[in-house]
């Protein structure tokens, strides 16, 4: 399984694509399809039937997923987007750091 750099919960930055420049929460990290759901980034539009559960039907729009490489994580400490490093704090116990400023960006 691959390791991303942006989880859940992290505020990231798009990098590349129709939604460069915007700002939003990751909401789902899939790290075997290497992909992440950012809130407010890459909203489609969905055709959906009339079901029990939405009796109502028609079109909704829903964000889809974005390759990882395409997002850079913002520093909760610094606010600037950056790149990632990694620190053993205890044995065997990693946390990630902000290249740009040195802190741990995950609480411990």
């Amino acid at each position: 399984m691959v390791r991303l750099k942006a989880r859940k919960g992290d505020k990231v930055l798009v990098i590349a694509g129709k939604d460069k420049g915007k700002k939003g929460k990751v909401l789902v990290a899939l790290p075997k399809r290497e992909r992440v759901i950012v809130e407010g980034v890459n909203v489609v539009k969905r055709h959906t039937r009339p079901t029990q559960r939405n009796p109502q039907g028609g079109i909704i729009e829903k964000e889809s997923a974005i390759h990882v490489s395409n997002v850079q994580l913002i520093c909760p400490n610094c606010g600037q987007p950056t790149r990632i490093g990694k620190r053993e704090i205890s044995e065997g116990k990693r946390v990630r750091i902000c290249k740009k400023c040195g802190q741990d960006i995950d609480k411990v």
